[in-house]
């Protein structure tokens, strides 16, 4: 062990085995060590921050109280999972996370037996630990579920749903409810802590089963009267409870998620239940121990690699504005001149460019939460009576409001304008966050019109667009990061629904493009070029209506035609392929005809450009692409060139 490790304690613990067979005096030393830890890794790979630093008790405690993994640990939002990786056979590799080949940025089953469920997305743990609940039972098994759910998970319906359902069935399971922004309860005391161990104790649970016993042999009136005194004395002394204790679950808490004293025999009392399902409070500070992030607005939420003694954030360098930003600021001139105009975000203001809107026009913003069903069928409800909502939700988040945007939206035909952040590869995210079906799953709704940005100026257009196409919904798509550093226009002017454009003139090949894999087109077309191979490159802007004319000139005028975008099989290249097949164009083999679509699997997470070069959705994998439908070989045509 090395005399002058920060973390001394830490590094005698492999795996949470190690960990509990510390004396409990030593736990809360291990806390500390293992947020010393969390912030240098995180300094050093930067990630998901601000809530990790504040489960580090609960991680610890749980981990030390319950028998992991045989007993299954849920996180829900697997963000808040740094701690944890860290506590489970992880913490050699905890300085990979996010980066190629690495650790995931979330819990992952893949990756440890301690992820017994992959969560990225939120609000999905009870519903997933009611699951492994009700299999130990059918199984005959004795181990524990638990799962934590909080950062913003409580204000999705499913979490509600879930527990409806647990608190029907009754089947043993325990919710430990993470409440880091004060959103149910106030910060706690001890009354409050001495309350949840006497009410999660033996004793108080044995007298009330008594009781309840008592009350069954009295008059139902009197027995009716009893159970409601005692239902409200518990929820007047235990504050939000009775919601919870209404659907079902046993209540404890509210508990300071920061002191182990409170932590451990509550914890250790809820192990030691044999009926469910229990929930247990517990309020915590996100960014805690940790001073620049308990400071900040957001409680660092989500960092890029910082200097642990200031907090100061590697600043990137200033380069061309970010997507999210120009959508917020193109939507902000439009509402200047509409006051018909308001914006919609699921819990994602700043990761959608919403908070800019927001600024401008706060009476005209509404952050309905994590709450994608309700966001859209929301702004169906504003569309309906006049109103020119914009629905801002990362393409991988607006797949949860899917039965909505066919319901709801596209069947009644309502101008909601969604805006689809995250389209295409995201990086460091992974798959859970790729936004590679949003071009699928519209595709096939008719009413819809579907736009895709090639740069950063299309994007000022498309938003002027999405305010003129006011008799039917449309989406507008575009990338995670910085656009190209073009030259931006002053006002965004309607682009004439259906229409593409030509951006260069070619005799030989033909690449159309759907979204900003446009600027790989073009240096592929200069490749090309210098092979003699004369390259004609066309912006598609719309999959939906597609611009036929455009396609049938492209196809009948070159020998190749290869259709480009970041997004699954069933997108834009499949509403090519039907049109040329529905009009003869590929009977006569005149035309050599490809899609270039994201591959058939979940890509793990790398650099974007590491990703899309994988992907094969680079300007190499375009050429390559190219000379396999004119059936050469690159590698000898470019020997020959050379």
């Amino acid at each position: 062990m090395n005399a002058y490790s920060k973390t001394p304690l830490l590094d005698t613990i492999r795996t949470p085995e190690d960990l509990r067979k510390l004396k409990v005096e030593q736990v809360r030393q291990v806390a500390d060590e293992l947020r010393q830890e969390t912030i240098d890794a995180v300094s050093v790979t930067g990630g998901h921050f601000g809530a990790g630093l504040g489960v580090v008790e609960l991680t610890t405690a749980i981990h030390y109280v319950f028998d992991t993994p045989r007993d299954r640990l849920i996180w829900d939002v697997g963000h808040q999972a740094y701690p944890h990786k860290i506590l489970t056979g992880r913490r050699d590799r905890i300085r990979t996370l996010r980066t190629g080949g690495g650790l995931s940025g979330f819990t992952k089953r893949s990756e440890s037996d301690y992820d017994p469920f992959g969560a990225a997305h939120s609000s999905t743990s009870i519903s997933a630990g009611l699951g492994m609940a009700v299999a130990r039972d059918l199984s005959g098994g004795k181990n524990n579920v638990i799962a934590v759910i909080g950062d913003g998970a409580m204000s999705a319906g499913m979490a509600y749903e879930a527990m409806n359902n647990a608190g029907a069935m009754n089947s043993r399971l325990i919710v430990i409810l993470n409440d880091n922004d004060m959103s149910i309860a106030p910060p706690v005391g001890a009354m409050s802590a001495y309350l949840s161990r006497l009410y999660s104790g033996k004793t108080y649970r044995t007298l009330r089963d008594a009781a309840k016993q008592i009350n069954k042999r009295l008059p139902k009136i009197i027995a009716n009267r009893a159970n409601r005194v005692e239902e409200y004395s518990r929820g007047f002394m235990m504050d939000g409870g009775t919601l919870f204790e209404e659907l079902g679950f046993y209540y404890v808490g509210p508990i300071d998620g920061h002191n182990l004293d409170h932590l451990l025999p509550v914890l250790k009392n809820v192990r030691d239940m044999e009926e469910g399902p229990i929930l247990v409070h517990v309020v915590t500070q996100k960014g805690k121990g940790y001073g620049p992030a308990e400071a900040s607005a957001d409680k660092y939420h989500a960092v890029v690699k910082f200097d642990v003694a200031t907090g100061t954030q590697a600043k990137a360098k200033p380069n061309a504005p970010a997507y999210q930003n120009v959508f917020g600021a193109s939507l902000v001139k439009e509402a200047q001149k509409d006051d018909k105009i308001v914006a919609i975000t699921a819990a994602m203001p700043s990761g959608t460019g919403v908070d800019i809107f927001n600024k401008a026009f706060p009476d005209r913003t509404f952050d309905v939460g994590i709450a994608e069903q309700h966001a859209v069928t929301f702004a169906a409800g504003l569309a309906s009576e006049g109103y020119k909502p914009f629905c801002a939700i990362y393409s991988t988040f607006l797949q949860r409001g899917y039965d909505q945007i066919v319901h709801d939206v596209a069947i009644q035909n309502l101008p909601v304008r969604f805006a689809i952040d995250r389209a295409g590869l995201v990086g460091a995210d992974g798959a859970t966050h790729a936004g590679s079906f949003d071009n699928a799953y519209l595709g096939c709704l008719p009413n819809m019109v579907i736009m895709a940005a090639a740069d950063e100026a299309e994007l000022v257009h498309m938003v002027a667009t999405q305010v003129a196409i006011d008799d039917r919904p449309s989406s507008l798509r575009y990338p995670r990061g910085e656009g190209r550093g073009i030259e931006m226009p002053e006002v965004g002017i309607p682009l004439e629904v259906g229409k593409g454009r030509m951006i260069r003139q070619g005799n030989k090949i033909a690449l159309l493009s759907f979204g900003t894999r446009l600027a790989e087109c073009e240096k592929a077309a200069d490749e090309l070029a210098a092979h003699g191979l004369s390259t004609s490159i066309a912006d598609a802007r719309f999959m939906k209506p597609l611009d036929t004319e455009l396609v049938l000139k492209l196809a009948r005028d070159h020998d190749v035609l290869i259709t480009v975008e970041e997004g699954s099989i069933g997108g834009f290249g499949s509403h090519v392929a039907q049109f040329l097949t529905d009009q003869g164009v590929l009977d006569t083999g005149m035309v050599k005809f490809r899609t270039m679509v994201l591959p058939d699997v979940f890509q793990d997470h790398d650099t974007p450009a590491a990703m899309y070069a994988r992907a094969g959705l680079d300007a190499k994998g375009i050429v390559a692409k190219v000379f396999e439908a004119l059936g050469k070989d690159v590698k000898a045509e470019t020997v020959k060139l050379a």
